[in-house]
């Protein structure tokens, strides 16, 4: 059994596209699997979308992803665990690599990701820097990861300590358990946060992630995540 855990708030925009990418991938292999969208407080209609389409939903109210991806680990059944973003689109070259990985004694892994639209000037700068790093570091974004329920429990889950960086922190964790991987297929993820977020913010919004520390365990400037600018970002574009 293959669990893909789906964190959401308000994501009725974004959610039926990520549901269906994995439905695709999936059909096409004869193992069991499972879709858990765990809706974070939503006042729109995620859930009712992810129900629509067959994902199992279970509701929580904390408003901290961390919390919300660890609340579906454990509702999950399955022995290998994917947290795929909402607003990110899975495909079957990128499960298919994670799951041979997995059969081939790592411990957990991410995938490289590409945006949906095209990035501002200094996006489409840093963004092959980034991936070439990430990919050398084996470090990469929280909008795909995987691993196994035992590694996944050593680690001890995603940080709960953290309102931003605890992918990043997951990751390290993972590492030390054993094997972390970076395949080569990527996947799709939302570029909506670039509409509201200039070069300024997002270089700050990187160094404090960095940097860690406790201005990561509050909710507080961390705006583009909980605050006004996560929400301008799920508005619809107006080009």
């Amino acid at each position: 059994m293959i669990s893909f855990i789906v964190p959401a708030y308000n994501e009725e925009r974004w959610i039926a596209p990520c549901l269906e990418s994995v439905r695709a991938a999936m059909e096409k292999t004869d193992t069991s699997w499972e879709v858990i969208v765990v809706d974070d407080a939503s006042t729109d209609s995620t859930a009712q979308i992810a129900e629509r389409m067959g994902a199992r939903v279970i509701r929580v109210a904390r408003r901290q992803v961390s919390a919300v991806r660890n609340a579906g680990a454990r509702a999950a059944q399955g022995q290998q665990l994917f947290f795929v973003d909402a607003d990110t689109c899975a495909n079957e070259r990128a499960i298919g690599a994670a799951l041979d990985a997995l059969r081939a004694g790592a411990v957990g892994g991410g995938c490289v990701f590409k945006f949906d639209r095209p990035l501002p000037l200094w996006g489409r700068i840093l963004y092959p820097i980034g991936a070439a790093v990430g990919r050398r570091i084996r470090l990469v974004g929280g909008c795909f990861l995987f691993c196994t329920r035992v590694a996944y429990e050593a680690a001890g889950g995603f940080s709960e300590r953290l309102y931003a960086g605890e992918d990043m922190a997951f990751i390290q964790a993972l590492k030390r358990v054993g094997r972390f991987v970076v395949p080569a297929p990527t996947v799709i993820t939302s570029g909506r946060k670039f509409d509201v977020v200039g070069l300024g913010k997002a270089i700050f919004l990187l160094v404090k992630i960095a940097v860690g520390g406790r201005h990561l365990e509050s909710r507080d400037r961390l705006d583009i995540i909980y605050g006004k600018g996560a929400a301008e970002s799920r508005e619809p574009r107006r080009d």
